[in-house]
């Protein structure tokens, strides 16, 4: 899957995956989506972002996640 709105920059933010090297990481969306912001409130906290943005970065960590496995504890 291509992403192009999506950059890693070793240079930016420790080389974290970014949005389109606005020095948004996409950890820092993903988190804010788990905690129930809407796309509207996370476009209102970070102006220069756009909606597909938001997605790409969701579509990106889905993929991020299928490409290892995770431990998990028992009972959790």
């Amino acid at each position: 899957m291509k992403f192009s709105r999506i950059t890693v920059d070793p240079k930016q933010m420790g080389g974290a995956a970014c949005v389109r090297s606005l020095r948004v990481p996409v950890a820092t969306l993903v988190e804010m989506v788990a905690q129930g912001l809407t796309e509207d409130e996370i476009l209102e906290a970070f102006p220069d972002l756009e909606r597909e943005d938001i997605r790409e970065s969701l579509l990106y960590a889905a993929e991020a996640v299928r490409e290892r496995t995770l431990p998990l504890t028992a009972g959790a």
